[in-house]
């Protein structure tokens, strides 16, 4: 067998590491396609309920009024609109009579976030003075309830 020159051996050794670098002499092959799909998933239902709270300070008397504040939490995971508020008056003494009262709110329409505590609108609670006597309604407890629309 013959020597390989050293001018040989460097050019071999050149052409060698080429063909490392290149792809060190592995052949590569492929398919080419076309294709098509889908995916899919379902909504939240939605249509959740928000809670609903009316705020405000006591010690009413006939002809007076206070501010009630209306406060929303939203405790699902999308948020939603708060449309017109509609409070009703109760009482926990049957002589004191929820017609004494008048309670308010304007139409809110708010977006209420995801897990937040959002003000969705005010108005104001009056214990209307009456000709009757309306000594029932001492110390008695009044709730604003609240519903949206």
């Amino acid at each position: 067998m013959r020597k390989l020159s050293k001018k040989s051996r460097i050019t071999a050794a050149v052409a060698g590491g080429a063909l490392v670098a290149v792809g060190g002499g592995a052949a590569y092959a492929y398919w080419t396609t076309t294709g098509t799909g889908n995916g899919t998933a379902t909504n939240s239902a939605g249509g959740g309920t928000v809670t609903l709270f009316a705020t405000f300070d006591g010690g009413l008397a006939p002809g007076n009024q206070v501010d009630v504040a209306y406060t929303a939490t939203n405790s699902m995971t999308s948020s939603t609109k708060v449309g017109e508020l509609t409070p009703t008056v109760s009482t926990d003494k049957a002589g004191c009579l929820p017609g004494w009262f008048t309670a308010t709110a304007e139409t809110s329409n708010t977006l209420v976030a995801a897990g937040a505590t959002s003000s969705v609108g005010a108005g104001t609670l009056t214990f209307n003075d009456s000709e009757d006597n309306q000594d029932a309604c001492k110390g008695a407890v009044v709730t604003v309830s609240v519903t949206s629309k």
